[in-house]
């Protein structure tokens, strides 16, 4: 017979309730702001009462400083378990770069709150964007340095500095996103049409094996591997700010 705890119970509830208020936060602030959300929103979504915000979280202020903080958590946790995963150092850049890829449709919440900051901080106002760096991106950031080096040295991949190799596998992740807007303007594509991003995603991942791999046709099934075992999530959102008018597919361009 099973014996139920009670203040097991009672502590598991209270996570459970952080949790929704939490994701609900991070929905909130990523559609208004920090300014602009409101907690009775928060709590409408979250299935609480606005007072639990309040006494889990104290202020809206620290509720905000809590979600990205949970946000990029996740982040975290996801990208050191592909670093740390037993295959070859060119095979874990790809599969971590993917996921990066991934994460920045199905996460479009994540993708907004960064995108914030980043502008809160050029704009000299007061932002979260210097301790995010400390404790979720430095520590990665030199988990994929040493990644890359150990591979370099290997002799799997070229022999370049290896930031470059970083700027050049996320970096067009970040390219693709920040210009989907301007994209849709200039040739009437939607980038996040899930069509769209089944060809880059895959397009991304070749490019990768043929890029950065000393020997090509070892790259070529480094990709194939990481895509054959990395299913596309859900794309759950498509970028409902532009208007729904006819999209010219990528392929009729690439035929022009």
């Amino acid at each position: 017979m099973k014996i139920c705890c009670p203040a097991r119970t009672q502590c598991e509830r209270a996570d459970q309730t952080r949790a929704r208020i939490l994701a609900a936060a991070i929905r909130q602030f990523s559609e208004y702001g920090l300014a602009g959300a409101r907690t009775e929103q928060i709590a409408e979504e979250a299935g609480v009462n606005k007072a639990l915000i309040y006494y889990y979280f104290q202020s809206k202020e620290k509720l905000y400083v809590a979600a990205m903080e949970s946000a990029f958590e996740e982040v975290r946790i996801d990208t050191e378990a592909i670093l740390s995963a037993e295959t070859s150092a060119g095979e874990r850049l790809v599969q971590m770069t993917l996921n990066n890829f991934d994460r920045a449709y199905s996460h479009p919440s994540m993708r907004t709150l960064m995108q914030q900051e980043m502008v809160r901080l050029h704009q000299g106002e007061e932002n979260q964007l210097a301790a995010m760096a400390q404790k979720f991106f430095r520590p990665l950031w030199c988990m994929i340095q040493k990644l890359l080096e150990d591979g370099i040295t290997s002799g799997e991949l070229i022999p370049v500095d290896p930031q470059q190799i970083r700027y050049t596998s996320l970096g067009a992740n970040v390219f693709y996103f920040l210009t989907a807007p301007l994209t849709k303007l200039a040739f009437g594509i939607n980038p996040m049409e899930k069509s769209e991003l089944e060809y880059r995603r895959k397009a991304s991942v070749e490019y990768l094996g043929q890029a950065i791999f000393v020997d090509r046709e070892h790259g070529a099934r480094v990709a194939a591997r990481v895509l054959a075992a990395t299913p596309m999530p859900p794309v759950e959102v498509i970028d409902n700010l532009w208007p729904a008018t006819a999209v010219v597919h990528t392929d009729q361009m690439r035929r022009k």
